[in-house]
């Protein structure tokens, strides 16, 4: 086992202080390949606020409730509050490598909120970073050291970590938003494309690679409906210019649109558009 530590002032005594915007109070590492197991428990929390950086290999952290076992890998970061249940391991087999960092100050909650870490953020993406490590390892050498200012470069160290999260978690928002935006575009266009034929919302979900819930639920938050009001917002708008434009037949403006039973096209109709298809043509003034 490798281990590389440093405390402010060489106390072990975790502090709160709010003489400051923000302090690093300690950071240091650990690296677990000999050791079967290092294990961390405080049930009572600290007093400062703590950010883990999981490097390498995976470590397992039970938020809330010491049953609750949630396994963080490599390219993630988790943060712990004041006074908030702390139990977590590292396992041998896992080869894990951690990174920590202890802050206080006046100013922390709005400080986090500012590079994108949210109240109720507790593990986030970062991907990995050899830049994550040097800072991690500057900011154990300056509080080793302790040359002159080296607190005030240690809180600078710390917001540059903090900037660096911040362009990460800003990325992955980024991206995943236009993945959903990308995804739910397409499936709209398919649907204009195929709104006349026999579409099945689960076979278009699955042949995505998304489950049905998910889409349904995303697809809403895009267009403002789900999927098969979508769909048949596009089949009775057809109708409707049918019914005005053209002689077809109830029937066959009902097939042209996707519905092959004519009852079930009038009905739909209806509860769309308060009128039969019947009623809407004659309303119109077009000749039967």
């Amino acid at each position: 086992m490798y281990m590389n530590l440093a405390y402010l002032n060489n106390s072990l005594v975790d502090f709160k202080d709010k003489s400051k915007p923000l302090i690093v109070g300690s950071c240091g590492t650990y690296r677990l390949y000999s050791r079967p197991k290092l294990p961390t428990y405080r049930p009572r929390g600290r007093l400062d606020f703590q950010i883990l950086y999981v490097c390498a290999g995976a470590a397992h952290f039970h938020f809330d409730n010491i049953e609750n076992d949630t396994v963080v890998t490599a390219g993630h970061m988790v943060i712990y509050r004041p006074k908030e249940l702390q139990k977590y391991e590292y396992y041998g087999t896992d080869q894990t490598q951690v990174y920590w960092v202890h802050f206080t100050g006046s100013n922390v909650k709005n400080i986090l909120r500012s590079y994108g870490i949210k109240d109720d953020m507790r593990v986030f993406y970062t991907g990995t970073s050899l830049e994550y490590e040097r800072i991690f390892k500057r900011m154990i050498s300056e509080m080793q050291q302790c040359k002159e200012d080296y607190q005030e470069m240690l809180v600078i160290l710390l917001r540059h970590l903090l900037i660096l999260v911040h362009r990460q978690v800003t990325r992955e928002h980024v991206l995943k938003n236009e993945y959903l935006d990308n995804e739910m575009d397409l499936a709209a266009q398919y649907f204009n494309d195929n709104y006349n034929t026999d579409l099945n919302i689960e076979e278009y979900a699955n042949s995505r690679g998304m489950s049905v819930s998910w889409f349904i639920r995303n697809f809403k938050a895009y267009t403002g409906s789900t999927p098969l009001q979508y769909i048949v917002s596009i089949r009775i708008t057809n109708a409707q210019r049918l019914l005005e434009t053209t002689t077809y037949t109830m029937t066959e403006i009902g097939h042209i649109v996707g519905y092959e039973n004519p009852l079930y096209f009038s009905r739909m109709f209806h509860k769309q558009k308060g009128i039969s298809p019947s009623g809407y043509r004659k309303r119109t003034g077009h000749p039967k």
